[in-house]
Formats: structure tokens, C-alpha cells, sequence
């Protein structure tokens, strides 16, 4: 045991488990803050908690252990409403806040409100610390929930405006880093014999079987794994958002993203099998379009490695609770070469290829404002081999998850599930994790109003991110709804999803970083070479046509 503050224990913990960078809104834990910079670590102070979270969830998704962010009482409840995206796709982030002790509540201290609600509806585990004698336990405890099962964000709220009752008391205490539980994932329970031969019967039954791999194919790290059953048992991939990249795009077994954001050949493969195999993957709305996809004749089953996910949406014919590596593994040891597939796997090639040869002409359209379409293909093309692709949600999240292919093994693809706004600073977070990487966000320029303050926190910590605003000036995805609204007029409704002209390069170079300006598709290529080249935060703005909207999913 050695006498310490609370604060130099967090700070000894945080750089036990990993942890390089903390994201913050002042004020919180000054004394934690002073020891994380003496043990080299780096903090990241921000223009608001909302991107404090983004920050540390883009971290977290591509370090692959807890992102960590911190605000003082009167902005924590902020700081929970950003935790809804790392919630929704299963992040392993550890939000860190103060609150007046018991005694000051319902008392009308001095900004205080009870916070906890919000927290509790966006944690696996949210504790409230009220004497350092409880810190060791709940701050080793915050660490296992996180990254344990399916990783999501958890709370830890500290007595003291600013965390102070706790972190500046002093105490006894050993630090202990749990090495299982710095990252994830934390366990890799493989599946019982019983449930593998279900599983594997099911599989080896069926002519026209289909794979939806989802986020916890990523977390697990088993996409090479996943292309190895699926090539062995002639089975064809669809991915979910958070799977994407699981599976090379242009891969002869790949059908695209399915669900609400995809490719309608996604969709049609995943409603023409007999049996849906979900593995790592949610079966939730945005996968099934709303429920609608896989339809009703098909058979179902799961891989997952959290047994609530088990027939959550639709009866499984079997089901298998484990790692997503260990049960692909398991399944390819387990199945046989089944039923022969060729007529399958020629209508599911089919499907795609309609699908390429349909879009193929906006995708290669040299017209001015720019297609989106084309701006993905250029994405496509010339993105570097090791490239982080962060897209925001909305229109970024259907043109990235449908147009763009990822198409070497060492990109990667994280998304936001459903802030808007939240790809900018998440992008960030991203680079802090991988800074020998390069970082590419892509946000329309609804996206970046939220949080463009934050290109002077870029500047200011040398978070050297390349930022591509898809500037159609509107929230162009609201365009059919409000012109329905207004029986089909746009008069009356332009306010409500167009935006005056705006110069986002002028804007970055005000704040210090580069700004770089794309009229035309052949010029977007010696943009992206001159921004990943730069050695400074860029943000190149791209002009595109507000009439490049993305169409409707499919649905039976």
C-alpha cells in the first residue's frame, strides 16, 4: 500500500489500463489532470462535453480499450446525451463526473441538478463514488463492465463540484490494472458442443444460407475468420454498419451493407435466403430495415456473445452465445462443404452486380455541382491502404456504408449510430488512438455546424485529422419530407433544411488549420494528397449538388 491522492491513483490506473489520451470540459479533477501530463498521458480539452464523448468513443473504437472523457456537475448531464452513440453501438467509454455531495441535494445548490437519470439510460454501470476508500473497486469495476460481454459506456460520479471531496483525499491504496480487462474483448467464451451442432446442422441444411456480420465481428477482431467459413461453406456476407470493412467490399461473397442505410442487393440477398445467420449483430431496426428484412420465410439463426441478443427480434432455429471469433472458428471446424451452393452464390453475384452497373453512372458522372456519388468514388479510389474512414450519420452514413469500398485489409470504418454531428470529433478521438494513421472524416455541412469549434481544439493539440464536408448547404435528407409537408412546394419550407452558402476551407483557415476547396471530381484527389500530407488539421471543402440525394431502402 502507498499513501496517495485519489487523483494520482486515477491517474496510476488510467496508465495501467492503456489509456493515452482523456477528453475533458473544464472544470474536473485539476489535481488528476496535473498527474495524468506527469505520467505521459495527454489531455484533450474541448469546447463541450457532447464532443468530450465523441472524442472518447472514436478512441475507444479503433484503441480497442476505454476511451475516457470527464465534465464537471453542471455539464454532466450534457455529457450523458453524448453517451447515447457510444451506447447505441457498443463502445467501451468511461464518463467521469462530480456532484455535490447528499447533503447539498434538493437544496438549490449552486448549479447543481440530479444527474443520474440520464446516465443510468445510456451505462451498463453507473456508481457513485462518495469516499475514496470506494475508488479502487469502482474504478476497476468501471474497467471490467466496459469492455466485458458487449462493451458499452460507463459512469463514474465523483462527490465534489469538480470530483474534489474524492480525488483530493488521500488514502492507503495499492493500484492493481486487471490486464483482462484492458481490452476488449475481455473474454472469449466459445460456444457448447450442443449449440455448435445446432448451429452447424442448421448451416449445412440449408441451400441459400447468408451471413449479417455486425459490430462484434469488429470488436472480436474475426474478419479474417469470417471470410474463411464463408468461403469454405459458399455463403454470402451482408454486414451491418458497424460490421463494415469485416469483409473486403469488392469480395465475390460480399452483398454490401443491409438494413435501413444499404445497398437494395443487401437487402434482396438477405430476403431471398432460407437462413439469415447473424453473428455479432443486433437484429434491430437499422439492420432489418425496420423489422422488414430478412422477411418471413427465412430461417434465422444467431452467433452473439451477449445471450439477451438471442431471438430478441425474430425465433431462432438454433443460437449459439459466444465470441464472435471463437464461434466462427468452432463452426468452420464443425460444418461441412453442405449442399451445393453455385446457383445461389450466381443470383446473390447477380443482384450486386445489377446494383454496380446501376449506380455506376453517377458514380463516374463528371458533372459540377459534384455528384455524391462521385465524390465516393473518389473516396474509393484514393484513400491510403491503412485509412480510418469515420462517417457521420444520416446521408453520410448511407453514401459511406453503400458507395464507398473499402477495399484493403488495413482500412477501417467507424459510423455514427444516430447524433448527428458526432463524426467531426470522433474523428479526433480516432487519430489520438492511431496517430500514425490517417484520419478521414466524412460530414455534410448539417454535420459540422454542431461542433466546429472544435477545429481550434485540433489545431491546439496537433490532432491532425483530414475533414471532407460533403457542402450541399441543406440537410438535403429532410427535402422530401418537408416538401410533403408543404404539398410538394419547396416555397415555405427552404428554411427548414437550406443553408445560406457557406466557405467551410475559409472557416478552418480562420481557426488555424488548412482549408482546401473541391469544384470539380478531378480535383479531389490532389486535395486528399495535399490535407494527408499537410501535418496540420484540414478541412476541405467539397461542393456537391443538393439534388444528390440518397434513395430509399429496400423492402419486400
Amino acid at each position: 500500500m502507498t499513501r496517495m491522492t485519489g487523483s494520482r491513483f486515477l491517474a496510476e490506473t488510467l496508465q495501467g489500463y492503456g489509456v493515452s489520451h482523456v477528453f475533458f470540459m473544464p472544470v474536473f479533477g485539476i489535481g488528476a489532470l496535473k498527474e495524468i501530463e506527469e505520467l505521459g498521458m495527454r489531455r484533450i480539452m474541448v469546447h463541450g462535453e457532447k464532443p468530450a464523448a465523441y472524442m472518447a468513443d472514436g478512441y475507444a473504437r479503433i484503441a480497442g480499450h476505454p476511451g475516457v472523457c470527464m465534465a464537471q456537475a453542471v455539464g454532466a448531464a450534457n455529457l450523458a446525451a453524448g453517451l447515447q452513440d457510444p451506447y447505441l453501438a457498443g463502445s467501451p467509454v468511461i464518463a467521469m463526473t462530480g456532484r455535490r455531495a447528499q447533503a447539498y441535494q434538493q437544496r438549490h445548490a449552486y448549479q447543481e441538478v440530479d444527474h443520474r437519470g440520464p446516465f443510468d439510460a445510456v451505462t451498463k454501470y453507473s456508481n457513485a463514488i462518495t469516499d475514496i476508500g470506494q475508488l479502487p473497486r469502482a474504478l476497476r469495476q468501471a474497467f471490467r463492465e466496459a469492455v466485458s460481454g458487449q462493451p458499452a459506456p460507463v459512469h463514474l460520479d465523483f462527490d465534489g463540484i469538480v470530483g474534489q471531496d474524492v480525488l483530493e483525499a488521500e488514502a492507503d491504496m495499492e493500484v492493481m490494472i486487471e490486464e483482462q480487462f484492458r481490452e476488449i474483448p475481455a473474454f472469449r467464451p466459445a460456444p457448447d458442443s450442443n449449440s455448435l451442432a445446432a448451429v452447424a446442422a442448421e448451416i449445412d441444411s440449408s441451400r441459400k444460407p447468408i451471413i449479417v456480420a455486425g459490430g462484434g465481428v469488429s470488436h472480436s477482431g474475426a474478419g479474417a475468420e469470417l471470410v474463411a467459413l464463408a468461403e469454405a461453406l459458399s455463403i454470402p456476407v451482408a454486414t451491418s454498419l458497424n460490421g463494415k470493412g469485416t469483409i473486403p467490399d469488392t469480395h465475390p461473397l460480399s452483398v454490401g451493407v443491409v438494413g435501413g442505410y444499404s445497398r437494395w442487393c443487401a437487402n434482396r440477398a438477405v430476403c431471398e435466403a432460407d437462413l439469415v445467420i447473424y453473428v455479432g449483430c443486433s437484429t434491430g431496426g437499422m439492420v432489418t430495415n425496420e423489422w422488414r428484412v430478412p422477411g418471413e420465410r427465412s430461417a434465422i439463426v444467431q452467433i452473439d456473445i451477449d445471450p439477451r441478443e438471442l431471438g430478441r427480434s425474430y425465433p431462432v432455429r438454433a443460437a449459439m452465445q459466444c465470441d464472435a471469433k471463437a464461434g466462427l472458428v468452432a463452426l468452420l471446424a464443425a460444418s461441412s462443404a453442405g449442399l451445393d451452393r453455385a446457383a445461389w452464390l450466381t443470383e446473390t453475384a447477380a443482384l450486386v452486380a445489377e446494383w454496380r452497373s446501376e449506380v455506376a453512372p453517377l458514380m463516374a458522372s463528371d458533372s459540377v455541382p459534384i455528384r455524391t456519388e462521385r465524390l465516393c468514388a473518389e473516396y474509393t479510389a484514393h484513400m491510403p491502404n491503412d485509412a480510418i474512414l469515420v462517417s457521420d450519420t444520416g446521408h453520410s452514413g448511407i453514401w459511406t456504408g453503400t458507395m464507398i469500398d473499402l477495399i484493403h485489409p488495413g482500412q477501417s470504418y467507424i459510423r455514427c449510430a444516430g447524433s448527428l454531428g458526432w463524426a467531426f470529433p470522433a474523428a479526433m478521438g480516432a487519430k489520438c488512438a492511431a496517430p500514425d494513421r490517417p484520419v478521414i472524416c466524412f460530414a455534410g455541412d448539417g454535420a459540422m455546424w454542431y461542433h466546429l469549434t472544435e477545429m481550434e481544439t485540433a489545431v491546439r493539440c496537433g490532432i491532425n485529422t483530414v475533414t471532407v464536408v460533403n457542402n450541399n448547404r441543406s440537410l438535403n435528407q429532410e427535402k422530401g419530407i418537408n416538401e410533403a409537408t408543404y404539398g410538394g412546394q419547396t416555397s415555405g419550407s427552404d428554411d427548414l433544411w437550406i443553408f445560406p452558402e457557406s466557405d467551410f476551407a475559409k472557416i478552418a483557415e480562420s481557426m488555424g488549420g488548412l482549408g482546401l476547396t473541391v469544384e470539380k471530381p478531378g480535383e479531389f484527389e490532389g486535395a486528399l494528397d495535399q490535407a494527408i500530407n499537410s501535418g496540420r488539421p484540414v478541412v476541405i471543402d467539397v461542393k456537391t449538388d443538393i439534388e444528390s440525394i440518397t434513395p430509399k431502402a429496400w423492402a419486400p
